[in-house]
Parts: structure tokens; sequence; C-alpha cells
């Protein structure tokens, strides 16, 4: 079985983070999308196909996971 490190998926974080390691890092590999937690890079990460991963940038742009106001 290949280790996710044998795969060496280019890892990103967001240009808006100010700490070092205190936000999520998002891989991408040939079929999937992977997350994980800057801070604990050798936890689980969650995984996801291009297109689930389109859904959910599309929901976030359209903010429908916005905190609604006097939550």
């Amino acid at each position: 079985m290949t280790t996710l490190e044998e795969l060496d998926p280019k890892w990103r974080k967001s240009s808006e983070s100010t700490a070092s390691d205190s936000c999520v890092e998002v891989g991408f590999l040939n079929d999937r999308v992977i997350v994980r937690d800057s801070k604990h890079r050798d936890g689980p990460e969650l995984e996801f196909s291009h297109e689930e991963w389109s859904a959910f940038l599309v929901g976030i742009a359209k903010g429908e996971f916005n905190i609604p106001s006097g939550s």
C-alpha cells in the first residue's frame, strides 16, 4: 500500500493565514483533494473528490456556510 508521503501531494494553505502552523492545508493529488490540520500533519486527513471539493468552494462563495447573525 502506498503512503500519502510517497504520493507527495502539493500542500497549500491560505495566503490569509498569518500564523505559520495555525490553519488547514490542502493537498492536491491526481484524483482527490486532501485536507489536514497544519499543527498535526501526521494526524488524520479528510479526502474529497475534485467534484466534491468544487461544490464545497461554490458553497463558500455563495455564503452557504456563514454563521447566521445572532448565533
